[in-house]
């Protein structure tokens, strides 16, 4: 299988810059970039010659680069052809979206498509983030909070233009749009070629990951004695809520400008068990009603029934689960999920899956 990785991020939060170096840099990989639709910003024009017709170019450092007009699946079966073919030589893929696309489409594009899905492997969606701009764009662009909501991992760029507060206050809030993303802050187009590739974001495992911070922050605001939190959003009133939020303000007291983003997380978490039977049917509810409004969403789950964990994760309507390794006779079991979308009705969704458990 071919990994691939989508490179997203609006416009001016430094893909060029970042594909630039792929395209050129001596890191021996053979990669092919795919540029799917034009934007404003043009990576040929920079680097490809103008003159040529043909659509794939071969790059110095054994890189190829094409670029896509039309229908991406076409395109990557196209590829997979000339690889087996020998005519072209590549190990992976990386797809730059234009700086105002939302990535969804081009990430169910490897579930959908079968000829796509068994020659290549989703690997990971990487947003890219200007730390200059990005505030005003969230506020203004549903697009860029797609962007932020899908990724598995989120650099951000240009932080030498803002302070340490607006960096901290930009963080935070993209923590919560999407707390499973680690954030990294890189300097402009700088990511280290590691830190691009094999992420397996789009792999089912056993591990979710969701930023600690997250999850802790999370915990301050639950009264412990139900068996699992509701994760209620954190625009309660602090003052009535019965526990000391002082330790909590201390490195977040600048943050609370409370932005109203339309995309939110949250984690649903239980230590009792699904019934198998209704947690499927609520769920294939769920994505026919919500899927277009929820991004991403993974699990790891504990079943009645099944003595090993049940992983789960999906794009839109597209869900796909499997079975992870045995419960270990020290851990205790629970499930785990994290729903990361639009206007979801978390209160909805949360007592749907109560109602699955084992009674």
């Amino acid at each position: 299988m071919i990994p691939v990785t989508i490179l997203t991020g609006f416009l001016g939060s430094g893909k060029t810059t970042l594909l630039k170096r792929i395209l050129n840099e001596q890191h021996g990989m053979k990669i092919a970039v795919i540029e799917n639709e034009f934007g404003e910003e043009n990576i040929d024009n920079e680097i490809l010659v103008q003159e040529t017709n043909e659509q794939i170019i071969q790059m110095s450092n054994g890189c190829i680069c094409c670029t896509i007009r039309g229908d991406l699946a076409r395109a990557l079966e196209d590829l997979a052809n000339r690889k087996k073919a020998g005519t072209l030589d590549f190990d992976r893929v990386v797809i730059e979206t234009t700086g105002l696309a939302n990535p969804g489409p081009v990430a169910q594009t490897f579930f959908m498509d079968n000829t796509v899905a068994d020659e290549f492997l989703l690997d990971a969606i990487i947003t890219l983030v200007d730390a200059k701009h990005a505030s005003a764009q969230l506020d203004q662009h549903e697009v860029v909070q797609r962007q932020v909501g899908f990724a598995d991992r989120l650099f951000v760029t240009k932080s030498d233009l803002v302070s340490a507060d607006e960096l901290e206050a930009l963080k935070h809030r993209l923590l919560h749009m999407n707390p499973r993303a680690a954030i990294k802050v890189v300097n402009f187009g700088d990511a280290d070629i590691k830190e691009i590739f094999d992420l397996r974001g789009f792999n089912l495992n056993s591990k979710l990951e969701i930023d600690p911070d997250f999850l802790a922050e999370d915990d301050h605001d639950h009264d412990h004695a139900h068996d699992h939190d509701h994760a209620h959003d954190d625009d309660h009133d602090h003052s009535t809520c019965g526990h000391d939020h002082s330790h909590d303000h201390e490195h977040h007291h600048h943050h609370h400008a409370h932005h109203d983003d339309k995309i939110k997380s949250f984690v649903y978490r239980s230590d009792k068990p699904f019934d198998p039977n209704r947690l499927e049917d609520f769920l294939g509810g769920i994505l026919q009603i919500y899927g277009e409004r929820l991004l991403r969403y993974k699990g790891v789950l504990y079943m009645k029934g099944v003595d090993r964990k049940v992983v789960f994760q999906g794009v839109h309507q597209m869900m796909g689960s499997d079975l992870a390794g045995k419960w270990m006779p020290i851990e205790k079991k629970n499930s785990k999920m994290v729903f990361i979308g639009i206007e979801l009705p978390k209160d909805l969704i949360t007592d749907g899956l109560d109602a699955c458990l084992v009674k």
